[in-house]
């Protein structure tokens, strides 16, 4: 099982590039974000690799940020979702606007991807609330990806506090991503959850 590899980008397709490791060419599928930070050849490149292996096929699947791979092995979770729709996801949806869509129950996102209609979109958002709830990368795709880069401390404080008020996870953490998106917060606690309120009663 592959996990992971280094090596020098020998060339690079529309979902694919070549990565030269000691001599030898590994082609790996990968998403258009993934394609995009690593199109310089010769370049030296570390990528998280997920193996597919199959009676006809073996395929290697990689990704320039570990979330990035525990995204794509979460959606495929999902009736309906396989190794090409989930790369279809992950190239259509940052992983904040992912998180986010997943949080707020916004199916309409996922509908912007080839191969993924009405019933799948759906599937999305109710199967994946609640596995979502507490993963690590869930957190930090909060905390790393808010334009005002709110500290991943006070994004857990304020989404608990809120869940303690009564509101629902995925409508707390919902209402704090905006929130840190649209507030000059900082990292304070007490205004990051008053903006969350303030976007829950709207």
């Amino acid at each position: 099982m592959i996990a992971k590899l280094r090596g020098t980008v020998d060339s690079v397709g529309e979902d694919w590039l070549i990565l030269d490791v000691g001599g030898v060419g590994y082609l790996l599928f990968c998403s258009v974000r993934t394609i995009a930070a690593l199109s310089n050849q010769n370049e030296m490149a570390t990528l998280f690799v997920s193996t597919h292996v199959r009676e006809d096929h073996i395929h290697l699947y990689g990704f320039s940020e570990e979330g990035e791979r525990e995204w794509f092995l979460l959606l495929q979770t999902v009736q309906g979702v396989g190794a090409k729709v989930a790369l279809g996801i992950l190239s259509a949806l940052e992983l904040h606007e992912l998180h986010g869509a997943v949080a707020s129950g916004n199916h309409s996102q996922f509908r912007r991807v080839s191969g993924v209609g009405p019933k799948v979109a759906n599937r999305l958002v109710v199967e994946l609330a609640d596995k979502v709830e507490g993963q690590r990368f869930s957190t930090e795709a909060l905390a790393t990806k808010s334009s005002k880069s709110v500290a991943e401390g006070s994004m857990k404080e304020a989404i608990s506090a809120l869940v303690n008020l009564g509101y629902g996870r995925p409508e707390a953490q919902a209402a704090i991503l905006e929130a840190s998106r649209s507030e000059d917060i900082a990292d304070d606690l007490s205004s990051l959850i008053h903006a969350g309120l303030r976007g829950l009663a709207r």
